[in-house]
């Protein structure tokens, strides 16, 4: 049994009767978790088992925990500070912010993986121009050289612990003032100017990282298409100039600076076919969420089927490490 290409959601704290049909799907290969599926740590360890129990097949568990205001899981986790304090305390003391994001990243790994969550999609790699709310403290600064130096020490974190890391939102959100949660999106800079500055996180970490998450915003100066949706931006940059080998998986459909909240089946295919491995639907109704995965028609290749492995991390490695410490401060 093979990964499906779409990432859904579910409802609540356990399993629904009528979400089991879409964990098994052929189309379903993740489920991304939010706060409404978090009570406390022995029942998000009871949920994961009863996702892989009714799944009957390879899935991938995952969850947004880049630390500060993107957090879902309280009681029993241990949060990490915004990245941005961790990109001002860099810039006063290299070695100190190094020490402790490289502990955030293991104890992150470690108590997700602990509870059956196989991912976090983290860290980002925007980069903060101050003008976007949504991006602001998520990012870890302005200057891409410490945001290299920041988000490589959580990947290896990460990576102690048997984690992948997916870095996002590529190729940056951080240059436009739009909330692509909310509204389309915009960023008028020529490739040239992203290139010598949003991209270098990118460009720098692209073989240390397992997954790219695409942002949901259009570069008119380049292509009409957001970048999850760019051919552009996914074979041509990502794939070919920058080399990258692992999955592409495409930020939640659901937003409106996808362009395709109300049709997000169209929006998968056209997403897929630009060169995405995964993407995500979340946010609907059972009922909507049961006929997107049914109208979606596509073969995930052999190809595919690694690079989504990959983002499974390797769960026998962590189970032979031993808890790490907890975050420095």
């Amino acid at each position: 049994m093979s990964y499906g290409p779409i990432w859904i959601d579910l409802q609540g704290t356990s399993v629904l009767e009528q979400e089991i049909p879409l964990i098994r799907h052929k189309n379903t290969g993740g489920v991304l978790l939010f706060t409404k599926n978090y009570k406390n740590v022995q029942q998000l360890r009871d949920l994961t088992q009863a996702i892989r129990d009714y799944a009957r097949r390879p899935i991938i568990i995952s969850v947004d925990h880049e630390g500060g205001r993107k957090w879902r899981f309280d009681e029993g986790f241990s949060k990490p500070a915004a990245p941005g304090d961790y990109g001002k305390l860099y810039a006063q003391d290299p070695e100190a912010a190094i020490k402790q994001l490289y502990a955030a990243g293991q104890v992150v790994a470690y108590q997700l993986l602990s509870c059956g969550v196989d991912l976090t999609f983290a860290p980002l790699l925007d980069l903060d121009h101050g003008i976007s709310e949504v991006i602001g403290d998520r990012s870890y600064n302005r200057d891409p050289q410490i945001v290299i130096a920041c988000a490589r020490a959580f990947i290896n974190g990460l990576r102690e612990q048997g984690m992948g890391a997916v870095g996002k939102h590529y190729p940056g959100h951080g240059g436009c003032t739009m909330d692509s949660h909310f509204t389309m999106a915009t960023d008028i800079r020529t490739f040239d100017e992203i290139e010598k500055d949003d991209l270098i996180p990118f460009t720098e970490l692209s073989n240390e990282i397992t997954g790219v998450m695409p942002a949901h915003v259009i570069y008119p100066a380049i292509d009409v298409a957001p970048a999850g949706f760019s051919k552009f931006w996914l074979q041509d940059i990502l794939r070919t100039k920058l080399g990258f080998k692992g999955a592409i998986v495409s930020d939640c459909l659901s937003m409106r600076g996808s362009g395709f909240a109300e049709k997000m089946s169209v929006g998968a295919e056209l997403a897929l076919t630009a060169g995405c491995d995964m993407v995500i639907a979340s946010q609907q109704s059972r009922e909507v969420l049961a006929k997107i995965l049914d109208q979606i028609n596509w073969t995930v290749t052999n190809e595919q089927q690694d690079r989504i492995q990959g983002l499974a991390g390797d769960f026998s490695k962590h189970a032979s490490q031993s808890e790490p410490l907890e975050l420095l401060v």
